[in-house]
């Protein structure tokens, strides 16, 4: 598949993803969504690939979806479009058995929002904004909003960003926990280079297992996720890294993890 709205850029085991529409603040649209699960669906493929990260170009991360796609809003098949687009994309990065780091260089609203926390670490430049937007226009959350925001900064304040489309600066997202580290804008790209070449070089097997944990603990009893554990433990350690990081332990050296 040819990109006309990304630049894909491979730097060793990491693939950036850059949202390319900076005249609209990377508003995101059917073509984009398409060509980056395209993206997504090679990085889980792709062995040599173990980190993938997400940011945009320019002064924005994502503005939300754009609105000009759509000839005339009365005819919008919304839930059709939905579907097709985000439906796909969201639970595409959200299980991707890798992890996904956001570089957010700028404003993250509606479903740029939602973007930003379908990845596992959210890295802010000071210069960040977010906004659960769709209220402003007399939507409801989607992309994932309902399920994905609660999760980051819990019911309550994800209730009250949802009901009044509160825009908050980045000092604000990292301390109701929206994020998880804030860096200065001309550090982003550098901080995430570093950051994302570290996840890299860890167990990656054992990342996408404990990633697939999580998301599932909070609809499990206890007994079911103790089961759940054991299973994914189990997988864990038929797993070269695994191996090879009990070798480094009693060895006392620094592993040579490989993702496999």
């Amino acid at each position: 598949m040819s990109y006309e709205q990304i630049v894909v850029d491979v730097r060793g085991a990491v693939t950036w993803i850059r949202l390319n529409r900076p005249d609209s603040l990377n508003a995101l649209t059917s073509r984009m969504s398409d060509e980056m699960v395209d993206v997504v669906s090679s990085v889980a493929a792709d062995d040599a690939v173990r980190c993938l990260v997400v940011t945009g170009e320019g002064r924005g991360f994502s503005a939300g979806q754009d609105l000009k796609e759509f000839d005339a809003v009365a005819d919008l098949d919304i839930e059709r479009h939905l579907e097709r687009a985000y439906h796909r994309l969201i639970p595409a990065l959200v299980d991707l058995p890798k992890p996904v780091v956001a570089a957010v260089n700028g404003i993250a609203a509606g479903a740029g929002l939602s973007l930003a926390l379908a990845c596992d670490i959210r890295i802010a430049s000071d210069a960040a904004a977010f906004l659960q937007a769709f209220v402003r226009i007399g939507l409801v959350p989607d992309s994932g909003g309902t399920w994905l925001l609660p999760r980051a900064v819990g019911y309550a304040k994800a209730l009250e960003l949802s009901m009044t489309g509160e825009r908050i600066d980045a000092a604000e997202a990292l301390r109701i926990g929206l994020v998880h580290r804030v860096v200065p804008a001309d550090d982003l790209e550098k901080e995430i280079t570093t950051f994302a070449d570290a996840l890299a070089a860890m167990p990656t097997t054992a990342i996408g297992l404990l990633k697939r944990l999580l998301r599932d603990a909070a609809g499990l009893t206890l007994e079911e996720a103790l089961a759940r554990e054991a299973a994914a433990q189990s997988e864990a350690a038929g797993s070269h890294d695994f191996v090879e990081g009990v070798a480094a332990f009693i060895e006392k050296r620094p592993p040579d993890f490989t993702g496999r």
